[in-house]
């Protein structure tokens, strides 16, 4: 593990702090679980760039082509 030293603005501090006490858990956990919900963001954008980068306009329209032209169920209507 690997320790940092983090500066925050008050205000923010005060809100984790809050969060934290709320759901129970250090404001360790809490900054630990941040950051990974961020990388994991970031990796998400990742690969569906390198996916995209793999497929074309024209297997995309195929794809679309093979989904039934019908009408959706009442509760599924916008």
């Amino acid at each position: 593990m690997t320790t940092i030293q983090l500066k925050l603005p008050d205000s923010i501090h005060r809100r984790i702090i809050e969060i934290a006490n709320n759901d129970g858990i250090s404001i360790n956990q809490f900054l630990t679980t941040a950051a990974a919900e961020k990388l994991s963001a970031f990796d998400t954008v990742e690969y569906l760039r390198k996916r995209a980068k793999q497929s074309s306009e024209k297997a995309f329209q195929q794809a679309l082509s093979e989904i039934p032209d019908i009408e959706p169920e009442p509760y599924d209507r916008l």
